[in-house]
């Protein structure tokens, strides 16, 4: 049976709730991947280095022959790994290019009885995909405020009743020089990219949703630049929580979190506090003065997030005043006014 190649629009229909199995080697994987994919991979690094130094110094015959004898003992071994992970006799398969990998692999699940279909193009395709639909026009609203306004927990509560995109979660941290504490280690920026597609597909692109205010990097990771370009001209709303509250909200949060970790952070942003305000903020940590080290943190926050402000000239700014940190009470006032400006 030939293996059917699909195009990416069609790869990706047909891939829900099936099995889809990425054939390269495992640092191709880690690089990047589609979100749900399993590897088992034709070759591993060294062999896959190994063939595309023969291909280059003896020519493509020679590096299939050497190809064949490396995947010959393993080929039973490949169809108990995907049988193992799926009931269902349909596995979409896909290396690279769409080439030898994935034809290969898709004909012996053919032969072992399965019914494969190859991404025609593979994994370079897939991303520029993934990569074109951040030059979609979206309407997007961001949610800004202060650090310690809370906007995170705002979203979480607006579950179900406004579509938002959680950046911070996809990025696997909070923005800040101490957005990474407490937080699962970021990914390679092409994972990142692909799971901010994932769930980008999930939303109506003809309706207006929440983005969280950021900058064009979280931690390491980058917003696609076509996106940030559309986030730079959409509307806020600004949340205003007060200064005190805000102290609070800090001290709550990171109160708990490894004191050698809030000192490396005081220290990523001493040029910016200061020699006076660092030393200060590294004597706090060791006294539990956590109250005193987040007043001065945020003041400085506050005057980085205002000029941030004023460069990307921002056409509609909403302003939410609000007297309390609960973030309940805050996001009804939030999603009150996502809903009256969504109707204009």
């Amino acid at each position: 049976m030939k293996t059917e190649a699909l195009a990416v629009g069609n790869f990706l229909t047909e891939s829900e709730n099936k099995l889809v199995v990425d054939v390269r080697s495992p640092v191709e994987f880690a690089k990047g991947h589609m979100p749900g994919a399993i590897n088992i991979p034709l070759f591993d690094d060294m062999e896959r280095a190994e063939i595309g130094t023969l291909y280059k110094a003896k020519g493509k015959e020679e590096a299939i022959m050497r190809g064949l004898e490396i995947v010959s003992p393993k080929l039973t071994e490949y169809i108990k790994q995907t049988t193992n992970k799926t009931q269902n006799t349909r596995v979409m398969v896909y290396c690279f290019r769409g080439g030898m990998r994935s034809n290969s692999f898709g004909w012996l699940l053919n032969t072992a009885g399965l019914q494969s279909q190859i991404l025609e193009g593979g994994y370079k395709a897939y991303r520029n995909h993934v990569l074109k639909q951040f030059e979609r026009p979206y309407k997007l609203m961001l949610l800004g405020g202060a650090t310690g306004s809370g906007k995170t927990e705002i979203l979480k509560n607006l579950k179900g009743q406004v579509p938002f995109l959680d950046l911070e979660g996809l990025a696997h941290h909070k923005g800040s020089a101490f957005g990474g504490i407490g937080q699962a280690a970021q990914l390679p920026q092409q994972l990142f990219e692909n799971n901010f597609y994932n769930d980008l597909k999930l939303i109506d692109a003809s309706k207006s949703f929440l983005v969280e205010d950021e900058s064009m990097s979280i931690g390491y990771n980058k917003i696609p630049y076509a996106f940030w370009l559309q986030m730079k001209q959409a509307p806020i709303i600004k949340i205003r929580v007060p200064f005190d509250l805000r102290v609070i909200r800090l001290v709550n949060e990171y109160g708990k979190e490894d004191v050698e970790k809030l000192k490396q952070s005081v220290k990523n942003i001493s040029q910016q506090l200061g020699p006076n305000n660092t030393k200060d903020c590294l004597q706090w940590l060791d006294e539990g003065k956590l109250a005193d080290v987040a007043s001065i943190t945020l003041k400085y926050y506050d005057k980085a997030y205002e000029y941030n402000h004023t460069k990307k000239d921002k056409k509609i700014i909403l302003q939410v005043e609000t007297d309390t940190a609960d973030s309940v009470i805050n996001a009804e006032k939030v999603k009150r006014i996502f809903t009256e400006y969504g109707k204009h």
